[in-house]
C-alpha cells in the first residue's frame, strides 16, 4: 500500500515542494521609515535583497519623482537630453527614462563622447533601512547602465556604485523625490 501511495503522490511532489519553497523565500518588504544617522555605505546583505522587482507605487504628492541626473561637462557635449525620473521605489524605466538614456547612448556611442566611459552612482531617499537603500540604489544604477548597454555602448565602458541615501537630504515629498535618482558623470 506504501507503494502505491507514493506512486501516486510522486506526480504532485514537485508543486508541493515548489510551493513551501516559494513561500518561505519572500522577504517582507521593509516598512518606509526615517533612519536616525545615514550610516557608511556596505553592501547589502543576500537576505535583504528582494528577490523579486518590486512593483512601482506611484507618488502623487509630487510631479517629481525622482530622476536621471546628467553632469553638465556631458550636457555641454552632448546637447539636449530630456529629464528622466524614477517613481517611488522602482528602478524600472519608464518611456521619458528611456529616451533620456537613448539620446545619451548615442552620445557615447558614435557622438562627440564616443570612446568615453560613464560613471552611473544609484541614489535612495531616505525611506528604508540602509542596507535596503544601497540595494535600490544600486539597482537603479544597474538598470540605467543595462539600457544603455542594449544601446550599443560596451559595458566595460560604464562603472556603476550606489550611495543609497547616504546623502540624502529631503525631509518631504518634494525633497524625497530629488533623493530619488542616478546621477551621471563623465569617467575620467
Amino acid at each position: 500500500m506504501n507503494r502505491l501511495l507514493r506512486a501516486s503522490m510522486a506526480p504532485l511532489l514537485p508543486l508541493v515542494v515548489g510551493a513551501s519553497l516559494a513561500a518561505c523565500t519572500r522577504d517582507p518588504k521593509p516598512e518606509p521609515k526615517l533612519p536616525s544617522t545615514p550610516v557608511a555605505s556596505a553592501a547589502p546583505q543576500a537576505s535583504e535583497r528582494p528577490l523579486q522587482p518590486a512593483m512601482p507605487r506611484k507618488d502623487t504628492a509630487t510631479p517629481t519623482s525622482g530622476s536621471i541626473q546628467i553632469e553638465d561637462r556631458i550636457l555641454r557635449a552632448c546637447g539636449d537630453i530630456p529629464d528622466a525620473r524614477f517613481e517611488f521605489d522602482s528602478a524600472l524605466l519608464d518611456d521619458k527614462v528611456q529616451a533620456s538614456l537613448t539620446a545619451l547612448a548615442r552620445c557615447f556611442v558614435n557622438g562627440p563622447l564616443a570612446g568615453k566611459s560613464l560613471k552611473l552612482v544609484g541614489h535612495a531617499d531616505p525611506r528604508g533601512t540602509t542596507s535596503y537603500n544601497l540595494g535600490l540604489g544600486q539597482r537603479r544604477a544597474g538598470t540605467v547602465a543595462t539600457f544603455i548597454v542594449s544601446k550599443g555602448l560596451a559595458e566595460s565602458k560604464i562603472a556603476t556604485s550606489s550611495v543609497g541615501s547616504e546623502e540624502a537630504v529631503g525631509t518631504d515629498e518634494e525633497g524625497w523625490a530629488k533623493d530619488r535618482k542616478v546621477d551621471v558623470f563623465l569617467a575620467e
